[in-house]
């Protein structure tokens, strides 16, 4: 019997899928790949034999019937997910319906478009004293929030903050942000465009300026929102690699500079 390898395609550039990524792909008998959101180049990976179907086009049942029917003749099936397929991937009810089916499944982990996001800012999301906590969310759409996770409850904790699907809502996650008492108008913030792909835009401003940027720049999709002082410019230095720091292979020393505990600008 064949197999369903779900599989993350990454943020967008053809050279971030992983290399298990690329293999699954060029194995591939039949591909199932979220049209609306993959880069069409990672279709070249694959071998011309291969039968391909745009997912953007299918229901639920409709992705099901092609993974069964292709399983049942013994052949390889990817579905082709953005960026990594456990955040926002809605695999899970792909995967309960293939239990229930007795069909085989894996997963490859992708890299996600926060982390395509992150480098394209050239930004670490989690600095000493400022922020050890990332959390990613979005505002309701199609598909719901549970109220306990609302983006106004999750700001009262004041840690990086990365939203998905939320790229028309600017004035919302702005107003919510800054009423927590967590985060104020001055509060860095960025927009990333399709992070990774060539027509990425990255944008830099504070939650006030959020909106203007966007729409300034025709920004209303595909692009993720990040806020938090990690944007900024302070932070103090990690202290795996202070002098006064011990390790199981290096010895601190007693006394420390100055320098070498102060903050500093990146």
């Amino acid at each position: 019997m064949g197999e369903v390898h779900f599989v993350g395609a990454g943020p967008g550039a053809v050279d971030l899928i992983t290399l298990r990524g690329k293999m699954l792909l060029e194995r591939a008998d039949v591909l199932i790949y979220t049209g609306s959101l993959v880069n069409p180049l990672l279709l070249d990976f694959t071998k011309e034999t291969c039968v391909t179907h745009n997912s953007a086009c299918l229901t639920l049942d409709e992705v099901i019937d092609r993974m069964a029917e292709a399983v049942s003749r013994d052949l390889e099936v990817v579905r082709l997910h953005t960026g990594d397929p456990s955040l926002y991937g809605a695999i899970r009810e792909q995967i309960d319906r293939l239990n229930r089916l007795g069909i085989a499944w894996d997963i490859c982990p992708g890299v996600s478009s926060f982390c395509a996001a992150a480098a394209a800012l050239g930004v670490e999301l989690t600095l000493p004293s400022v922020s050890q906590s990332v959390i990613i969310t979005r505002y309701q759409g199609h598909t719901g929030v549970p109220a306990s996770e609302s983006p106004a409850s999750l700001a009262v904790h004041g840690s990086t903050m990365v939203f998905f699907l939320s790229a028309s809502l600017l004035d919302t996650i702005a107003a919510d942000l800054i009423s927590s008492g967590s985060y104020s108008v001055d509060t860095p913030a960025a927009i990333v465009y399709k992070a990774s792909w060539a027509e990425q835009k990255v944008l830099r401003g504070t939650l006030g300026t959020l909106h203007e940027m966007a729409q300034s720049s025709g920004i209303t999709k595909t692009a993720l929102v990040l806020v938090g002082k990690v944007l900024g410019t302070e932070y103090a230095l990690s202290r795996l690699y202070a002098p006064d720091f011990s390790t199981a292979y290096r010895q601190g020393s007693a006394s420390v500079p100055k320098a070498d505990t102060k903050k500093e600008d990146l």
